[in-house]
């Protein structure tokens, strides 16, 4: 038998270039405006979209010229190993443990795509054990940072005592793509921006402590069946074309809430019994469709917003800078951590804290 996995330690990365919401729109102005007629009508949706600001890992004018494949993964690469290392060097620090006590790394993106895979080119960068277990996971977009942290807190569990180290990243705005003027990239444009996080989770035979953190009880997810075409990515000759629909929010509004109810029956609980929500900000209207689905618990929620405001939209990463959020504002109690990605699945993780 084993302990509940414990949130050892948990650090957040931006890039170095910020880029403000006003700057934003004036980019997609440029971009898409002299070939898409109703663009102004669509500019809406930038002063709308409750961001102030965002970071990328190019400058904004890089994104104004034609990129290919071949210009876009190395600028994936590159930004995507400084990112991770920053943020795992971070936990580290924070835990007080060097690279070689990591027993296995569990690495999530969805914006980029490397091979070896990212957690491999930082074993020698980072000086990781040549023996640590790798598990990269792709394509669970947004849900991606509470489902990947279930991974690693499933692996943890399974291997009492180990360090396992779980790392997120997304460069959202390397999927910018001047070259097709649509509204569903005006909005992307809107919303997406690059980061990444890093946690440390371990579990340790009853009896014996795992750590002082929250403690990660249980993992969910729920893939709605027809809805595989609400989300994900097209593969396009110069990049990843986003695919998204209206109609998320609906979803979230009058689908979400039994599953969650569901989820936490399992657990003898209900909606009730939490103290506050992790939830990905995944925009102002899916923000406001997550307070109507899970009245009256709110708590939480203001720090969803403040994640978006300063950060915009970082797909699976966000959900993670809310949660470092909570835990340094002193949260307490049941915390239900969600995130909703393509599939159409909802990522669902009950904490401890």
């Amino acid at each position: 038998m084993t302990d509940d996995p414990r949130l050892l330690a948990l650090a957040t990365a931006l890039p170095p270039h910020r880029i403000s919401q006003e700057e934003a729109l004036e980019a997609a102005r440029v971009m898409y405006g002299p070939r898409l007629r109703d663009f102004e009508r669509l500019a809406s949706v930038f002063p709308n979209a409750g961001i102030a600001a965002r970071y990328a890992v190019r400058p904004l004018a890089w994104y104004l010229e034609p990129r290919g494949w071949p210009e876009r993964t190395a600028a994936f690469e590159e930004g995507a190993l400084d990112l991770l290392e920053r943020a795992a060097q971070d936990a580290l620090d924070t835990a007080g443990l060097r690279p070689d006590a990591v027993d296995a790394i569990v690495c999530v993106t969805t914006t980029g795509i490397a091979t070896p895979t990212l957690d491999a080119l930082l074993l020698d960068r980072m000086g990781f054990r040549p023996d640590t277990l790798r598990l990269p996971i792709f394509g669970l977009g947004c849900a991606g940072g509470v489902l990947g942290l279930g991974r690693a807190a499933q692996m943890a569990r399974a291997m009492p005592g180990a360090t396992v180290l779980f790392l997120v990243v997304e460069l959202c705005t390397l999927a910018c793509r001047a070259a097709e003027a649509t509204p569903t990239n005006v909005v992307a444009t809107a919303l997406f921006a690059d980061g990444a996080a890093a946690a440390l989770v371990r579990s340790a035979p009853a009896g014996t402590a795992a750590g002082e953190g929250p403690a990660l009880v249980a993992q969910g997810e729920h893939t709605w069946p027809g809805t595989r075409r609400i989300m994900g990515w097209r593969v396009e000759d110069d990049g990843l074309g986003v695919i998204f629909a209206q109609d998320i929010p609906a979803l979230v509004r009058t689908r979400f809430r039994p599953v969650a109810d569901a989820f936490l029956a399992r657990r003898g609980l209900a909606v009730g019994d939490l103290a506050g929500l992790v939830c990905h900000p995944g925009g102002a209207k899916v923000l406001n469709a997550l307070r109507d689905a899970f009245d009256p618990v709110t708590d939480g929620l203001d720090d969803a917003w403040a994640v978006l405001r300063a950060c915009g939209n970082m797909s699976a990463v966000s959900v993670l800078f809310v949660l470092e959020r909570r835990l340094a504002a002193g949260a307490q109690g049941r915390q239900l951590m969600t995130a909703l990605g393509p599939g159409f699945t909802a990522g669902l993780l009950l904490l401890e804290a």
